[in-house]
């Protein structure tokens, strides 16, 4: 590979006016060699100004290309943007997310160093502007609110099973083929387990950082994990292979839950084991909301376990519709376009 191959960013957009530009020029800052690099903005045919935005932007640098994306879905963006790519790798970016200047060449550099490497990339500090997004952006960055998601808590080096914004080699569709346009969310997770199946490897590096920024709303939130839960399931589904326990943690919460409180009513001892749990729960809680403090603040304490919850129950729910839907019920899902903002 060329010390500096030709890079193609791909940003699946849809009504980003807010943050578009910042994103664009957070790109276009890069120490990455000017002439190695091209931007493809996929439009999900924007309808708040972002399309305005961009176009002033590709006047000003001929780096810039807009391509439209009728289905509004991120993994169609994502097609379409690999199939205009003339370059020998890909990175997505979303129109949340800003890198540093940076984040190119130490992307790339990585892959140098991993041969083995199909794809490389580092974690995502989660921030935010109001209070509410703050205290999201920090319930994201906690073991209490995501697991043992690496990509998200930073803090590692090593082979991973995925991440955002990695450095992709583009010979990797012709092995695992496109993004699946099926799967409105969790289509990366997808992506990157296909290349796991196949015999790639991805390498995470903690010298390697992306800014998102995150919901600034508890009902955009909730929205946002219940479709992560309920595409979980058609994921689970498509490659009949047992879950990462992270995965189904929330799902085998909310079933506990479910189960224990509707067995009380034939047998109401059982209800004491509902108690211990939500006891068991409830700690967690604080838990997690300590951590949220020692790190980011102890005025976000009070709020954090409601963000906790959210994070829980959202994907927890989603995921049992998804069962429901899937498995059951054996129907689609429901193909509704999306903001197509960073699906992690």
């Amino acid at each position: 590979m060329q010390d500096s191959p030709f890079v193609n960013i791909i940003m699946p957009i849809r009504n980003e006016a807010d943050f578009i530009e910042r994103a664009i020029r957070s790109i276009l800052d890069n120490d990455y060699p000017a002439d190695r690099m091209e931007i493809l903005v996929v439009d999900g045919m924007s309808d708040d100004g972002t399309r305005e935005i961009v176009d002033g932007l590709s006047k000003m640098d001929n780096r810039i290309k807009i391509l439209d994306n009728p289905k509004q879905i991120t993994p169609t963006a994502m097609n379409i943007g690999i199939k205009a790519a003339r370059g020998d790798l890909f990175i997505r970016v979303d129109g949340h997310v800003e890198i540093p200047a940076d984040f190119i060449s130490k992307s790339i550099r990585c892959l140098h160093e991993h041969p083995q490497a199909w794809v490389a990339g580092g974690h995502i500090k989660t921030v935010a502007d109001s209070f509410v997004g703050k205290v999201i952006a920090a319930a994201m960055q906690s073991p209490i609110g995501v697991g043992n998601s690496r990509f998200r808590l930073g803090d590692y080096e090593g082979w991973i099973d995925t991440l955002a914004f990695g450095a992709h080699y583009k010979w990797i569709v012709d092995k695992i083929g496109y993004f699946d346009e099926e799967l409105v969310r969790n289509q990366d997770d997808e992506f990157n387990l296909r290349i796991i199946l196949a015999g790639g490897k991805i390498w995470m590096s903690k010298s390697i950082q992306s800014i998102y920024f995150s919901r600034g709303s508890l009902r955009k939130l909730w929205r946002q994990y219940f479709q992560y839960g309920f595409w979980r399931i058609r994921t689970l589904q498509k490659h009949k292979r047992p879950a990462n326990f992270r995965q189904i943690v929330p799902l085998l919460f909310v079933l506990s839950l479910l189960l224990t409180g509707l067995a009380g009513f034939l047998w109401k001892p059982i209800w004491i084991l509902l108690a211990i749990e939500a006891a068991f729960y409830a700690l967690a809680l604080v838990i997690g909301a300590l951590d949220v403090g020692c790190k980011s603040g102890w005025h976000y304490v009070l709020f954090a376990p409601i963000v906790f919850a959210i994070l829980h129950f959202a994907y927890g729910l989603g995921s049992l519709w998804g069962v429901v839907r899937f498995s059951i019920l054996r129907t689609s899902g429901t193909r509704k376009p999306e903001q197509m903002q960073m699906s992690r």
